[in-house]
């Protein structure tokens, strides 16, 4: 069977990685995608073709000997299934995020990069955790069945923007920064937890670790997980980082406009100039930790948002046009290179490891 696989960013480069490197027998020819649009002409060194002119050039003995692999967001993989068929390409099968998390974890302990929370021995003590899950008023109601676990508690952020109230804890309670949700979407809720949870005083000593997820990206851990946590002393646990090319500062000219992507460098140098050095080569590198998802110790949570809230707001100062002048979520943008930042440059000195992230639909 001929392999190709559908999707031209993160998920499609990561998949392809993982696959070449376990599956070197498995030939791919191509990466599919439906219009061109801003992907390049070629990715890992294999051409980029748009759907219509590759079905075009297919006879239909050779359409049922193409196997699809379709490694896009879950939200739009229904859409593509029927293009794919209308083309008369019926063999094709979803990478969700379940099974690319399983394919990257194989991947990265089989590189020794970023190692998977799984890799480590099952240990005795149900580490407490308190994992807070961001909540917008418009977000549409699930679809597919999930259980959410105990040690999930929902958080509304945005809410001293709107009346409406879709969770019993709001990031508008305590010390906040929810009116700017428009700008910093999630971190609002980081803020909260922050401010009302981690400080001295706050914290509740039944959890040790302390954490963000989405209303649709979970971190997916077992039991099994629970338990490695607090017996290999783990620090921090992240999303497997996503590799984008040549580099994640390319990445970045998608999302920040210069003149804001000056404010953060210029932050940074300001107000923690002994990151500027590691900061270049962060940028040089294609991984990044996306959506301002973690679970971390207490300790360690409360220093990383000490690190990053100043220079969120010195951004804000910066920027041009100025923080309060907008609302187009650019800090939570920033935030999720910051953490990669971070959490690259601590990995000598913190005990860092990887799960999945989970797409709820």
């Amino acid at each position: 069977m001929n392999l190709v696989i559908y999707g031209a960013q993160a998920i499609a480069l990561g998949a392809y990685e993982a696959i070449h490197k376990l599956y070197p027998v498995r030939e791919i020819s191509c990466f599919l995608v439906t219009q061109r649009g801003n992907n390049g002409e070629s990715l890992a060194g294999l051409p980029v073709v748009e759907l219509e002119a590759f079905a075009r050039g297919l006879s239909a003995e050779e359409k049922e000997r193409t196997e699809i692999l379709i490694a896009t967001p879950e939200n739009i993989m229904a859409e593509i299934e029927k293009s794919l068929e209308d083309h008369g390409l019926y063999c094709h099968v979803r990478l969700t995020s379940q099974r690319w998390a399983e394919l990257m974890s194989y991947h990265y302990v089989c590189g020794q990069e970023f190692l998977p929370l799984s890799a480590l021995p099952v240990g005795y003590h149900r580490a407490g955790m308190h994992l807070f899950m961001a909540k917008f008023y418009r977000d549409k109601s699930l679809a597919g069945g999930y259980s959410m676990p105990e040690w999930v508690t929902p958080i509304q952020v945005g809410a001293a923007l709107c009346r409406e109230r879709v969770a019993n804890i709001l990031d508008s309670d305590g010390e906040h920064i929810s009116g700017k949700n428009g700008n910093y979407s999630e971190l609002t809720a980081l803020y909260w937890i922050w401010k009302n949870r981690l400080l001295t005083g706050a914290a509740d000593e039944r959890w040790e670790y302390y954490g963000l997820a989405h209303y649709r990206r979970i971190l997916e851990l077992s039991e099994d997980d629970v338990l490695r946590l607090a017996d290999n002393d783990v620090d921090v646990v992240l999303p497997y980082p996503m590799p984008y090319e040549p580099d994640i500062q390319v990445h970045h000219e998608r999302y920040l406009k210069q003149e804001d992507w000056d404010a953060v460098v210029k932050a940074v140098s300001e107000l923690w100039p002994e990151y500027m050095q590691e900061f270049s080569a962060v940028l040089q590198q294609k991984y990044l930790y996306n959506y301002n998802i973690m679970l971390a110790r207490k300790k360690v949570l409360a220093e990383y948002c000490g690190w990053l809230f100043p220079i969120l707001e010195r951004v804000e100062e910066l920027s041009i046009p100025k923080g309060k002048e907008r609302s187009d979520r650019y800090i939570g943008y920033v935030g999720e290179t910051l953490a990669t930042l971070y959490f690259m440059s601590k990995r000598g000195r913190l005990n860092i490891v990887h799960a999945g992230c989970r797409f709820l639909t």
